[in-house]
């Protein structure tokens, strides 16, 4: 056998921090780029293409041992000619659906008897769901954009006019906090998880996570893991995955899926035996799964969003002279507001701790304090 050549259709920061373990394993990893100064492609080879592009794409999966993805936004109808043009896709297009469609993605957690917030189709006429609701699109949505607070029947009338699409409409649950659940998968059945991690957002953006989730009961814990996995199986996973979960109380209720590495995961990297981004290589190229364990109590990991601020080197000299075991990410990303531009990482075992460098770092990266 030789090393592989895996093609990664995207050269964002989700490509640009996969390159690094496939690199340690030897794997010759590719990725189809819209711009040679797309994250990734700033590190490792690149092909520059249009994702949306079929003959792109095949032309681009021809050198390439296995395909896979770090965004959603890629055509079904692409992914489809990819497989029929004799492509080794994961994950595959039937499952991959999950995460490109909310509302294909209900009806499977339906299904699988998973708990989903109450919820229907919405193209006009009266609600099943009662006021306030959430309104999604049905596809392309991230980030907390494609999602809208419709508070009354003319909010809604209103916002599907604006959309003109359809529209899936869900229970607003008062829920307590958000986690999700990092799962992988091998096309021959291994699975493993990550412990459950906490998500912080903020306008739909999540701003910091911290791995275990630290109010999540043990029975819980378990119960969202067990989930995570029977949708892995379910739906077929091959790669890793992002359960988003709603916590209510003592119950849990799905929020949406991310079949691809994802931003809750990023603590992994230096928080875990196995990084999500090594786990997806393995699990793609049907190598035996790694260890999920963490190598410390606590993993706090915060995004550096942009800001007014562009000068991001400079930062390093206060905060590893405070911090010297702080982890840093750039993305090598242009600086634009709000944008995730690099992620800063600590462990240990002191939580309140870990969360004040965390904060602090992240502060003096953007710029809105100046020690």
């Amino acid at each position: 056998m030789t090393f592989p050549r895996v093609g990664v259709i995207g050269a964002g920061q989700l490509a640009r921090m996969m390159a690094v373990p496939a690199n340690d394993l030897g794997i010759h990893l590719v990725a189809l780029a819209a711009s040679a100064t797309d994250s990734a492609a700033q590190i490792c080879e690149f092909v520059v293409g249009d994702y949306a592009n079929v003959e792109d794409v095949i032309d681009f999966a021809r050198d390439c041992d296995v395909i896979t993805f770090e965004h959603e936004l890629i055509p079904q109808s692409v992914i489809k000619a990819l497989e029929i043009s004799g492509a080794r896709v994961y994950p595959k297009s039937d499952s991959f659906l999950f995460s490109q469609n909310k509302v294909e993605m209900r009806k499977k957690m339906d299904e699988l008897g998973l708990p989903n917030p109450k919820w229907c189709l919405f193209d006009g006429g009266t609600s099943e769901i009662p006021f306030p609701l959430i309104a999604k699109t049905i596809s392309g949505g991230y980030d907390g954009r494609g999602v809208f607070v419709a508070d009354d029947p003319e909010e809604l009338v209103n916002l599907h006019s604006s959309v003109n699409a359809p529209l899936l409409l869900e229970e607003k649950l008062s829920f307590d906090y958000e986690i999700s659940v990092m799962v992988a998968r091998s096309p021959h059945g291994q699975a493993s998880t990550w412990p459950p991690t906490l998500t912080v957002q903020s306008d739909g953006i999540c701003t910091s996570t911290i791995t275990p989730a630290p109010e999540l009961s043990p029975d819980l814990s378990v119960r969202a893991q067990e989930i995570a996995l029977v949708i892995a199986q379910g739906i077929g996973l091959v790669g890793v995955m992002a359960v988003e979960i709603f916590v209510v109380g003592e119950t849990l209720v799905i929020n949406e899926l991310a079949l691809r590495p994802h931003n809750s995961g990023h603590w992994s990297i230096e928080g875990a035996v196995t990084s999500q981004f090594e786990q997806h290589l393995r699990a793609i190229l049907d190598l035996p799964l790694g260890s999920t364990a963490m190598v410390a109590p606590f993993a706090v990991m915060g995004n550096v969003l942009g800001g007014e601020k562009s000068d991001l080197y400079r930062p390093y000299l206060h905060l590893m002279a405070r911090n010297p075991s702080l982890k840093f990410h750039q993305y090598g990303k242009e600086v634009r507001p709000g944008r995730k531009i690099g992620h800063v990482t600590a462990i240990g075992s002191n939580l309140v701790e870990l969360r004040e460098e965390i904060d602090h770092a992240v502060d003096y990266i953007g710029g809105a304090i100046d020690e």
